[in-house]
């Protein structure tokens, strides 16, 4: 199912040969092994502060794709979900204010939260017929495909 997201697992550059200098092992590949290694969690995630992307998974059945997301302790309102030719975009963006004014202090706490994920859909997916539910902490949306595009069963044809 490749042909719904193609993310390299660092967020570094895709290692390609136009990336490579002559004799030496491709730019990426030798930085990601020397300065990356011992330090995983720091450098290969992103640099925004707030931003946690929910892990997704993807399944191909015969009929449909199925993408899952995890995304616990929001409400289905929280989430936008637009398809724009074929690019599918899930997002959310949470602000929390939180104020306690007591005797002698007050405290004022806030947060904000965001993420978005974009999966280029394959053009066999049928788009008018896309289907999405949120259901404890899990944000599922299924892809049926195309009539024309459902794997048809093995036949046998006859010799006239």
């Amino acid at each position: 199912m490749s042909n719904l997201v193609s993310i390299p697992k660092n967020g570094s550059l895709a290692k390609t040969k136009a990336n490579a200098i002559k004799g030496f092992p491709f730019v990426s590949s030798f930085f990601d092994d020397m300065f990356l290694e011992d330090f995983p969690s720091l450098f290969s995630s992103n640099f925004n502060a707030g931003v946690s992307l929910p892990k997704v998974n993807i399944k191909e059945t015969e009929d449909s794709f199925h993408v899952e997301m995890a995304v616990p302790g929001m409400k289905k309102s929280d989430f936008q979900i637009n398809l724009d030719e074929n690019v599918l975009s899930v997002s959310t963006e949470l602000e929390e204010e939180n104020e306690v004014n007591e005797t002698g202090f007050t405290r004022r706490e806030f947060g904000y939260s965001s993420f978005r994920r974009t999966f280029t859909l394959p053009d066999t997916v049928d788009d008018n017929k896309i289907l999405a539910e949120y259901n404890e902490g899990i944000l599922s949306i299924k892809l049926p495909k195309k009539e024309e595009a459902k794997k048809k069963p093995a036949r046998t044809i006859k010799i006239s």
